[in-house]
């Protein structure tokens, strides 16, 4: 080894070495929970402010299942174990309290009582329901109340409770031992050894209120990879209404375009030759088709995010400060994310924001797939927020928060790292000027934006849900959909549901919508919905009366009545909509905030059938109403076993009542019709499969924002752009705490042009 390759090999050990070390010191210690530094005593107080939001502490949980069962005087067993005749507490959360109780708290006043919201299955008495009871006040609760009544106006009957993972267990048991009574056709068709088929199961269940007859269509197991594109052709209907377990039925079977009475009929005229089987090819391991093991190995490092000086943002508790920007934030163990208290520069602009519902609706002409109407909350959407994966489904440098659960069971669980949030630079400018008209100059700002994001996995779609904040004070709110399609076996008129995506695959089409809750607060709590618009006028010429220009003059109008703010999910909507306050900027123009929407969904279900009332706020792309306190969520998880009479019908919250100066709530559904097909596989990307709306100012401000924000750029020609003190982007290899190596800022836009 000669002198000059020793140099070499030590100059690469030392950048090695100065590469760790950077590292290392810009690894400052971020919280992984929910918790931070506190920065200021403003901020401390804001932060005991949120905590009026807050999701349950496990230790919260503990105490009020404690509780329960010394109080409740009737035996319960643990969810996770309990049959449909016992009685068990499904889940906890918390109850959060009325609006005007936390704004005289947030004004000062006094802190409402902390309290839970618990569901009891009582399955184990002559008359079984559902009931919620109000316990509190925490952490050591007192007292408890039955609060369905108020809450629904009537008892929960029990066939409307979501369907637990051990009445699943139960299922797949009964069709497995069903399964024996066709041994033969099940080998033939489908190499069944006893463990390699998986159910799936639809939703709803029946076609009356009281029913719980459940379709599941089979699918191959795959380990390591989506079973949902393996198909077999068979479907079988259970019917699970009785709480006696043994009493559970087959009441209808499917098989490649054939319907029979139960497996032994199949059995039989398989025998008989009367079967026309498809035998599908057992999936190994290896398999291709479906599974997301990449093809090529790794190559060279894709593109990387980071803070040179740590995050600009901060956590405590529940707590989100971010420059202007404040919230506080929680995991709906149902509906998934909600955030609260909204503030830009200290003014609340947004008292609550959350997630209501995800529907996914389905075609096919197999059983399973033509009733198939998912209400994703009775699923669980916030229960279904596992952790994320560090680098893929948030940036690596991102904040990583946990949330802790208590649903069927009576202990509490942990999503680790369920929940990020980080700052992103969107590689566009948010706003940009160059100049080379009358003067030489260039103005601009970086796209930065903090997200807070949480991903659902229900079943086979992955849901990614985000709320981004920007510098000009807009918030946009977004959903992308990925995971892996939904199919059913392909025989006879199947494409017309759908594309063939494998041998015996068929795509099933599908409308995804999804419904938000947005109580906008816009410089108070009292506000009106106003609309504008444009149309085109035909005026003489002033300097040439024989000429005419057609000119577009703007449109107003005040929405007095929910009737005139509810919009039909497909019908023309006023381009300019916003909630209009009773102040008024510098420029005398009503502060408002406009709300925009971004959505390409596919038709609503006909108000015809008969569960469409469980869905109605699917009616609406937008609806506005007069907020009301027993009018909490546009619709409920029992909506989804009993969609024949829904336990909350949106349509009743439109009842025309007078919306003018009043305290407002925006109902928001966005969604879009996928149509899969062969790039479906191995699952739906997310692009061109996002949709979402925003909240802009529209003369909220005297002008934006935005340009009170230090990442802004602006220099002339007669400066340097290179020095420090006219650029700072010019300086980041020296500003930044162990920046990557920069090439210098150079920019040479003005060169050649004089001032005209």
């Amino acid at each position: 080894m000669n002198l000059k390759t020793v140099l070499i090999l030590l100059v690469l050990a030392l950048a090695t070495i100065l590469a760790l070390v950077c590292v290392l010191l810009t690894r400052r210690e971020k919280p992984t929970s929910c918790e931070s530094q506190t920065q200021s005593g403003q901020e401390d107080t804001s932060r005991d402010h949120s905590l009026v939001f807050a999701d349950l502490t496990p230790e919260e949980m503990v105490q009020v299942v404690r509780y329960l069962r010394e109080n409740l005087r009737v035996p319960l067993v643990d969810a996770s174990q309990a049959k449909p005749s016992d009685n068990c507490i499904y889940y906890i959360d918390v109850q959060l309290p009325t609006k005007a109780e936390v704004l005289l708290f947030l004004d000062g006043g006094v802190r409402p009582p902390r309290q839970a919201l618990a569901v009891v299955y009582f399955g184990n008495q002559p008359d079984p329901n559902i009931t919620e009871y109000v316990v509190g006040p925490l952490p050591s609760p007192k007292t408890h109340r039955d609060f369905t009544m108020q809450k629904y106006g009537g008892k929960l009957p029990f066939h409307r409770r979501p369907v637990t993972e051990k009445e699943y267990k139960d299922i797949d048991s009964f069709i497995s031992e069903e399964f024996s009574k066709a041994e033969g056709f099940l080998q033939y068709c489908c190499d069944y050894d006893g463990t390699n088929l998986a159910t799936l199961t639809t939703a709803p269940r029946g076609f009356q209120s009281g029913d719980r007859v459940t379709w599941f269509a089979l699918f191959q197991k795959v380990y390591g990879s989506g079973l949902y594109v393996h198909p077999v052709g068979l479907e079988v209907l259970v019917n699970h209404s009785s709480l006696d377990v043994s009493q559970w039925r087959l009441s209808k079977v499917f098989y490649n375009g054939r319907y029979y009475g139960d497996m032994a009929q199949l059995q039989r005229e398989f025998d008989q030759g009367h079967v026309s089987v498809v035998k599908v090819k057992k999936v190994s391991p290896e398999e291709e088709f479906g599974s997301l093991k990449p093809r090529a190995g790794p190559g060279a490092p894709g593109p990387f995010q980071y803070e040179p000086r740590g995050p600009r943002y901060s956590i405590q508790g529940n707590h989100v400060v971010f420059q202007a920007w404040s919230f506080a934030f929680g995991m709906d163990v149902n509906a998934g994310p909600r955030l609260f208290d909204i503030r830009f520069k200290g003014d609340r602009i947004v008292y609550e924001l959350s997630l209501q519902e995800a529907l996914a609706l389905y075609g096919s002409n197999c059983p399973g797939g033509m009733v198939t109407r998912y209400m994703d909350g009775s699923f669980g959407i916030g229960k279904f927020t596992y952790e994320l994966v560090r680098g893929v489904d948030c940036p690596y440098t991102a904040t990583y928060l946990d949330r802790y659960y208590l649903i069927e069971s009576e202990t509490p669980r942990a999503n680790k790292n369920s929940l990020c949030i980080f700052e992103h630079d969107a590689a566009v400018p948010l706003r940009r000027h160059y100049s080379n008209f009358q003067s030489l100059y260039y103005g601009g700002l970086t796209k930065s934006a903090l997200v807070f994001r949480a991903i659902s996995t229900i079943i086979n779609y992955d849901y990614i849900w985000d709320f981004i904040f920007y510098q000009n004070g807009a918030i946009e709110v977004k959903v992308h959909a990925t995971g892996y399609i939904s199919s059913s076996f392909l025989y006879d008129t199947g494409i017309d549901y759908g594309n063939q995506v494998g041998e015996r695959t068929l795509g099933t089409m599908h409308n995804h919508l999804v419904n938000y809750k947005v109580d906008l607060d816009v410089a108070g709590h009292k506000n009106s919905l106003v609309a504008q618009d444009m149309v085109f006028e035909s005026v003489q010429a002033p300097w040439s009366p024989q000429h005419q220009i057609q000119r577009p003059r703007l449109t107003k109008k005040v929405l007095e009545k929910e009737n005139q703010a509810a919009f039909p999910l497909h019908s023309n909507i006023p381009r300019y909509l916003h909630f209009a306050s009773n102040q008024e900027n510098r420029w005398k123009h009503q502060r408002s905030y406009r709300i925009q929407l971004v959505s390409f969904a596919g038709d609503h279900l006909p108000e015809v059938s008969s569960m469409e009332r469980s869905i109605s706020w699917a009616r609406y792309k937008l609806a506005v109403t007069k907020r009301k306190e027993d009018e909490p969520r546009s619709t409920s998880i029992y909506n989804q076993n009993d969609p024949w009479k829904p336990t909350v019908a949106f349509a009743d919250f439109v009842d025309n009542e007078t919306i003018t100066n009043e305290d407002l709530v925006a109902w928001i559904s966005v969604g879009f019709l996928h149509v899969p097909h062969a790039e479906d596989i191995p699952n739906t990307v997310t692009v061109g499969n996002g949709i979402g709306f925003l909240l802009r100012p529209y003369n909220y401000f005297n002008e934006d924002p935005s340009r009170d924000s230090s990442d802004s750029v602006y220099f002339r020609a007669d400066q340097d752009p290179s020095r420090c003190e006219v650029n700072h982007v010019a300086c980041l290899s020296k500003t930044a705490s162990c920046s990557p190596a920069l090439p210098p800022f150079t920019y040479s836009g003005f060169q050649n042009l004089s001032s005209v």
